[in-house]
């Protein structure tokens, strides 16, 4: 009886010693994300943007930012910011967070540059 009851509290000892380690090593990746992706102050000219410029938003990491690139390549410049909601992965919910920070421009082309 005395050996379970010994078991018992190293092992609710124990425990309670890995808790906080636990909580703390759940909250440093986090904290590392916030950190990596500060909110954009400046609208992003969802036409002009690269890649890392889609990143750098909320919530958009390298794929859905490739994807945009790609789709944006494909189907020619954005018309309204709405069309990012025909990209796969893309819908209303994370649409209505990011338009905010998102801007339509005219596209670059090679008659717009100063030489």
């Amino acid at each position: 009886m005395f050996r379970i009851a010994l078991t018992l509290a190293v092992v609710a000892a124990a425990a309670i010693a890995v808790s906080p380690a636990r909580a703390s090593a759940q909250d440093k990746p986090t904290a590392a994300r916030a950190a990596a992706k500060p909110a954009s102050t400046s609208p992003v000219n969802i036409n002009t943007a690269s890649a890392a410029d889609f990143e750098a938003l909320p919530g958009i990491g390298a794929t859905m930012a490739a994807r945009i690139v790609e789709y944006r390549q494909k189907n020619g410049p954005f018309k309204k910011i709405e069309d990012l909601m025909n990209i796969r992965g893309l819908g209303e919910k994370n649409f209505l967070k990011l338009k905010p920070q998102l801007t339509l421009g005219a596209t670059k082309t090679d008659h717009d540059r100063q030489d």
